[in-house]
């Protein structure tokens, strides 16, 4: 379990910013549970959720570079939300799958060639003895817009992507599973993204700007 406490590269939760933002966000909440919505709400909010663009450098890709920003993507918010949940000591990991959209936006379609969300991150927390997944990356304003209901954690059960829209329609589903790690997987993360999105790629940087 130490291991899902512990500090990364990707994950790194002993940065000084990182701690702080954790501290701040459960300040006065003493029950793990309540602590874990806190962090959960405020990093699917305070991030609004951009499949536009996504910087894939290494640095890029670090919890404390996401802090930094406005908007983000899946798998930032998931690095970001497993950091500060380890910056409090509550244990943390990460799940990554494909993810299918029916209710793709015509614009991320046409750049992607594909309703295939590839490499969707999740972030999976050790509360009450289990291991919960929480998917951190549409914001509330986005549900709203897109009219689908809010992601929220109940404090028991997993929060992923909603399978229905409001009016009942298919929302999301899974079509693959990479499984879960302690840390970002970066060198398959690439390789997935170049699989499935190679004419996005930018070749040496590390960068994919679809914006």
């Amino acid at each position: 379990m130490k291991k899902y406490q512990a500090s990364t590269y990707y994950i790194d939760s002993d940065h000084s910013s990182i701690i702080q933002y954790a501290k701040e966000k459960i300040s006065g909440l003493r029950d793990p549970v309540e602590q874990v919505r806190s962090l959960f709400v405020a990093v699917r909010d305070d991030f609004y959720y951009n499949p536009y663009e996504l910087d894939l450098s290494p640095k890029g890709m670090k919890a404390s570079t996401v802090l930094t920003k406005k908007t983000a993507y899946c798998i930032e918010k998931a690095v970001l939300l497993a950091a500060v949940l380890r910056a409090v000591n509550i244990p943390a990991k990460l799940h990554f799958g494909n993810v299918r959209n029916h209710i793709a936006v015509g614009k991320f379609v046409e750049l992607t060639r594909s309703d295939l969300m590839v490499f969707h991150g999740c972030t999976v927390v050790w509360i009450n003895n289990k291991w919960v997944k929480l998917t951190p990356a549409f914001n509330k304003e986005l549900c709203l817009k897109l009219n689908v209901g809010v992601l929220d954690f109940d404090g028991e059960n997993d929060a992923i992507f909603q399978p229905f829209s409001d009016d009942g329609s298919k929302f999301m589903e899974y079509t693959h599973e990479y499984g879960e790690f302690d840390d970002l997987p970066y060198e398959l993360m690439l390789q997935e993204f170049r699989k499935h999105y190679g004419h996005l790629w930018n070749g040496d940087s590390f960068q994919i700007s679809i914006n």
